[in-house]
């Protein structure tokens, strides 16, 4: 018989762990998205018996059907919190961030949902009586409580101990503990056998209080949600519960577990192996010695002991509907390129309401980070959509936002911030010049990262190209990109209605290369162009002048609708990281995995090369085969050589 086997790293040890093992893989595993169409059935049987039979007999379907509703929102909310990094980022167990991988791995975590709502189907049909709890049983919490920590606790304690012995864990715990990172959707992600498992220690303490006659609707709910918050309580990593209260009540350290406690069951793997009541651990003497002094250091952290990071992206909110692409929201959806979908649609009008009330009271905040070469790297967020930033009255404000950003990188010791989008618009702010004149003794360095963006686009153009038509020909990657395509000797149709603004720019070019700059001011003048640069919004009647075959590059933000089915459009200017960054899990609004924009990349080669000048101002189009060729020097790569 041939087995799969998969290769875990463990320390300095290399482990096979086989995949196929009997009852591993889920039975719905290739089901994809379709298999909450198993909820189908019993959403089918109720209205059946409802509407059909006009009989409440069937209500238990419905419980069924709410019960893990709550729980998956139960999941979700502690998932929310965990990835609030501005919260809870100095009480994190392990500061390393949750990459794609471990994402991936994790992607199914609700598969239990589906198996307990199934288990639970077979047991109302078996035993029809339980259709008919009473609401409410206080003799039934007594029960529940003493058949929980009386069987449940001790069969979960020595279950979980054998699944850690040489011969069940290379079989099935060893994808539990893949996950480098503790998450609440880790508390899910195990095997189809070890949750079957999990079904017997959740239905000790419900099913027997119902058969001992004091069951009830609230017990069932009440226990269940209970459960699933104590799972995810303790794979949070983040530590909530004060180290003061184990002082004040230290018998409670024995009744409940917290999350500092299970986290070195997951980096040891050698102790602590109740599920909720350390009680059990020290009775079976597997009780970590360090797990109450690890507490006390991590409960009592204060910003002060916050590692400073070497780098910041200084982003925005880009739309209403992107708003939603964030870790703290929905995990899974912020590792995937930001695109509309229809699940967002029903949440439009609250993430509305909330990007107004950032408006009124919100500061800038810490959103993602991942780490290169030992250097940590940030993204922090303005908490300004992008139609904010052309209100007039509110140029004022953003720009605060922007230098109160600044200014505490400069005293945490931050050594660049660079500028996302808008952040660095030069009728905002001069492309940061207005903060750097404004502070001349920064530390921290000001970087726009456009040197880079120019820089992308640039070398994305083949060589044999010798005509372009340039749109926002006059901005500041507009001017860098005309005057470096003129050294060329590639003529550049710019355009644009001021006269004064293009020969402003054209006096910059060597006087020899001058004639290669031509001024044109509707977009029919490129009719016979077939390579267009996009840096303003083109309308559908626009793009229409371009002839067939014609390939669009851009840097407008957001991207042009490709409305052109005859045409090629290009994404906006972007880098793939080098492959040694670590922690990064999320996607830099529609770019790929680990590909970030070019004016990110910009700001990463400057920390990379420890350059000590400000990038800000009008690009220095002598500076773009530098920069360029420091970002390959690093390891960055341009998407259309990217592997």
């Amino acid at each position: 018989m041939l087995y799969s086997f998969k290769v875990i790293e463990n320390g300095n040890d290399t482990l096979l762990r086989k995949t196929d093992a009997a009852l591993f893989a889920w039975p719905w595993k290739n089901l994809g998205n379709y298999k909450y169409l198993l909820y189908g059935p019993f959403l089918a049987k109720f209205i059946h018996s409802m509407y059909w039979k006009e009989s409440m007999e069937d209500i238990w379907c419905l419980h069924i059907l709410i019960l893990c509703a709550l729980r998956g929102l139960v999941h979700q909310l502690w998932s929310t919190y965990s990835n609030m990094l501005y919260l809870n980022r100095t009480r994190r167990m392990s500061q390393q961030g949750i990459d794609y991988k471990q994402i991936d791995s994790e992607w199914d975590w609700d598969n239990f949902l589906i198996l307990q709502a199934i288990v639970g189907s077979f047991v109302y049909l078996n035993f029809p009586s339980l259709a008919n709890l009473p609401l409410w049983d206080v003799r039934g919490l007594i029960s529940c409580l003493i058949l929980h920590i009386g069987i449940s606790e001790p069969l979960f304690y020595w279950m979980h101990r054998l699944l850690h012995s040489s011969h069940l864990f290379p079989l099935y715990h060893w994808h539990h503990h893949e996950s480098k990172i503790t998450h609440p959707f880790t508390a899910g992600h195990a095997t189809f056998l070890e949750h079957l498992l999990l079904c017997v220690v959740i239905g000790i303490p419900t099913l027997g209080t119902a058969f001992l006659g004091y069951g009830s609707i609230s017990i069932m709910y009440s226990y269940i949600l209970a459960f699933d918050f104590l799972r995810c309580l303790g794979h949070s990593n983040v530590e909530i519960i004060p180290h003061s209260l184990y002082l004040h009540v230290p018998l409670l350290r024995y009744v409940i577990y917290c999350p500092t406690y299970h986290s070195l069951h997951h980096q040891e793997m050698k102790t602590n192996f109740c599920l909720f009541m350390p009680l059990y651990d020290m009775l079976g003497n597997t009780l970590n010695t360090a797990s109450w002094s690890l507490h006390k250091e991590i409960s009592s952290r204060t910003s002060t002991d916050e590692r400073a990071p070497d780098f910041v992206f200084l982003a925005h909110i880009v739309d209403i509907m992107s708003s939603m692409h964030a870790p703290f929201l929905f995990r899974s959806f912020s590792s995937v390129p930001f695109s509309t979908r229809l699940f967002l649609l029903p949440m439009w009008p609250f993430a509305f309401v909330v990007v107004l009330t950032m408006w009124l009271k919100t500061k800038t905040f810490l959103f993602s980070f991942y780490n290169i070469r030992g250097r940590l790297n940030q993204t922090w967020i303005v908490p300004r959509a992008g139609f904010q930033y052309f209100l007039p009255f509110a140029v004022e404000g953003i720009n605060k936002l922007i230098e109160e950003a600044i200014l505490k990188a400069d005293r945490i010791g931050v050594k660049v911030i660079s500028l996302a989008a808008l952040n660095k618009n030069e009728s905002l702010n001069g492309g940061g010049t207005l903060f750097v004149n404004k502070h001349p003794n920064l530390r921290v360095r000001v970087v726009h990262g456009n040197t880079l963006t120019a820089a992308v686009i640039l070398n994305e153009i083949p060589r044999d190209v010798n005509e372009v038509f340039l749109t926002g020909a006059t901005s500041k990657l507009g001017r860098a990109i005309a005057l470096y395509l003129a050294r060329r000797r590639v003529r550049v149709l710019m355009l644009t209605k001021s006269t004064e603004r293009f020969m402003k720019i054209q006096r910059e070019a060597p006087v020899e290369c001058q004639k290669y700059l031509v001024q044109v001011t509707n977009c029919k003048e490129a009719k016979q162009c077939k390579t267009w640069i996009i840096g303003k919004w083109s309308t559908p009647r626009e793009q229409s002048w371009a002839p067939s075959g014609t390939h669009f590059y851009q840097f407008v933000v957001p991207p042009i609708i490709p409305f052109r089915r005859d045409c090629t459009y290009g994404k906006l200017a972007a880098m793939r990281l080098p492959k040694d960054v670590t922690g990064l899990g999320t996607c830099e609004y529609t770019m790929g995995r680990g590909i970030v924009h070019a004016c990110h990349a910009g700001g990463l080669v400057h920390l990379l090369e420890g350059w000590t000048h400000h990038e800000v101002g009008a690009i220095d189009v002598d500076q773009i085969d530098v920069v360029w060729e420091a970002a390959l020097k690093h390891g960055l790569k341009p998407l259309y050589n990217s592997s």
